[in-house]
């Protein structure tokens, strides 16, 4: 296989982030692109892509390697279990989806064929975190991690009713990276509250949180969540051990510091993820097409995402009780 033919399917905002990477990547060819939604001026734009609104016809083209799949959360179980069935390379964007059982039929048919699956945890691609992996082993015996994750301004209420709340929506980045940095999470424990936007709690949700993490290494984490920094998008990450500490700044919209009488200024954060994060998501499709094209090792596996599931899984139900919640590893 010299290049992968790809297909898109779902292409709303991130799709079309994944299909510009995609484009710029001479390692892919895409053929499809789905969407239920009709696109007038998609095909005098990309000529050379098939714009499709059921994605049943890229599963079956014997042509296609490998999909991406960047539809609705609650969609995702059941299309990884037909592109598995239709021998299918998947990356499929986070979460892996949000009733576990349906998850773990997915899982079990991933499990069935010679596939790959990566899921788009896009952070563990991050240059910041993918460094501070890299490394860890520079701090000794973990000790304490600390992960902050704040939006610069709080969702839509529609957004909100369907999002399946702060912790498999959001704090999920957030849970993957702790394991991705120190390992299974064994207990978590959260404090949480409605402290910006009071009609979130109409919908069992909430907009500020403290989650507390104890690790199977017998390390400690800490991850704090807000649904609004006003200063912008706030992401920063820290791991301290016995031997030492790193830890990453936030991306500032340039790096000019003005420097005077009355005080030092700086500029503030990025505001939008999508700057933020914009080379993490190429930077995650080079890493699906090394384990396609050279058998490399899946950079965020099936595991990973089922594991992050359980972790939101055990916050919220420790939010709901006010206890201390053991998180399951049964498969």
């Amino acid at each position: 296989m010299q290049k992968i033919n790809i297909g898109i399917i779902g292409f709303g905002r991130i799709g079309n982030v994944h299909l510009q990477n995609l484009l710029r990547n001479n390692r892919y060819t895409v053929k499809y692109v789905c969407d239920i939604k009709p696109i007038g001026d998609f095909n005098k734009k990309y000529p050379e892509i098939t714009y499709v609104q059921d994605y049943h016809e890229i599963l079956q083209d014997q042509g296609v390697d490998a999909v991406l799949i960047g539809t609705p959360t609650n969609l995702h179980p059941e299309m990884i279990m037909e592109a598995a069935k239709a021998e299918k390379h998947i990356l499929c964007e986070k979460p892996i989806g949000f009733d576990l059982h349906a998850i773990m039929e997915a899982y079990h048919e991933v499990q069935q064929h010679d596939i790959i699956f990566q899921l788009g945890f896009n952070r563990r691609f991050d240059d910041d975190f993918l460094n501070i992996r890299n490394q860890i082993e520079k701090i000794g015996k973990p000790q304490i991690l600390k992960i902050t994750s704040r939006d610069p301004e709080v969702p839509p209420i529609e957004y909100v009713k369907n999002s399946g709340g702060i912790f498999m929506d959001m704090a999920i980045h957030d849970f993957d990276m702790a394991r991705y940095m120190f390992g299974e999470v064994e207990e978590v424990y959260v404090n949480g509250a409605t402290l910006i936007n009071p009609e979130i709690s109409k919908y069992g949700d909430i907009d500020t949180a403290i989650i507390s993490l104890k690790f199977e290494n017998n390390s400690i984490g800490v991850i704090d969540n807000s649904r609004q920094a006003v200063y912008g998008y706030d992401q920063r990450l820290e791991v301290f051990g016995s031997e030492g500490m790193l830890h990453n700044t936030n991306h500032l919209n340039h790096n000019i510091t003005f420097s005077a009488r009355q005080g030092v200024q700086l500029e503030k954060p990025m505001y939008f993820f999508l700057e933020r994060y914009k080379q993490s998501y190429a930077t995650e499709m080079e890493y699906f097409a090394d384990s396609i094209l050279t058998n490399a090792p899946i950079a965020c596996t099936i595991t990973d995402g089922i594991m992050a599931v359980k972790i939101a899984q055990a916050a919220a139900e420790s939010f709901a009780t006010g206890k201390a919640v053991s998180v399951k590893k049964d498969f």
